[in-house]
């Protein structure tokens, strides 16, 4: 499976416009997308609150007492956010990830190296992602009940999603270096 995404990343990385665009959907999502929904979810709160989905590490209590400090506006609004944005947004950084590892691998590596087969790595940091998002759904829909595994296994599943972000980013990082060193030359 992992390889029949790897050769669809490859073949529509061929496609520059298709490598743009998801990079500016990304950017559109993370610059103004989540940072809006954020906002209109501090509005409910009338607070600043930070969404679980930004922290690296909590406990049940920590995640709870967040969660109570929501307001009821501000947890209902943040499951649809989790339910629907949140489902958008890591398929739309994983489009992006998995074109551009593919673009640059294409000149940095030759077409037999292993290393192209990495471009299917941010997948990883999707399938991570969404199980977190259904985990802090389930937490928020859950309140006041507070399961303490539940909030356990979605922190977990939120780490595991930023240190697959970090492997990606440093794979990204890679492949800027090994195409410049090889001048971008199509292998």
């Amino acid at each position: 499976m992992l390889n029949t995404i790897s050769e669809k990343f490859h073949k529509w990385s061929q496609k520059g416009w298709l490598v743009i665009v998801s990079m500016i959907m990304t950017v559109l999502f993370m610059g103004y997308i989540m940072p809006m929904a954020g906002g209109i979810m501090a509005f409910l709160a009338n607070k600043s609150v930070m969404p679980l989905d930004l922290m690296f590490f909590y406990t049940p209590e920590q995640a709870y007492g967040m969660i109570e400090n929501y307001g009821t506006d501000a947890r209902n609004l943040y499951i649809k956010i989790e339910l629907s944005l949140d489902i958008l947004y890591p398929a739309v950084y994983t489009l992006f990830f998995g074109l551009a590892l593919s673009w640059l691998f294409r000149r940095a590596y030759k077409p037999e190296s292993k290393m192209q087969k990495w471009n299917a790595f941010p997948i990883s940091t999707w399938i991570l992602d969404l199980f977190e998002n259904a985990g802090i759904a389930t937490m928020v829909g859950m309140y006041p009940a507070q399961p303490a595994a539940l909030a356990w296994i979605t922190m977990l599943m939120g780490s595991l999603k930023w240190f697959s972000l970090i492997g990606t980013v440093l794979l990204l990082l890679t492949g800027i270096f090994m195409a410049i060193k090889s001048k971008f030359s199509k292998n």
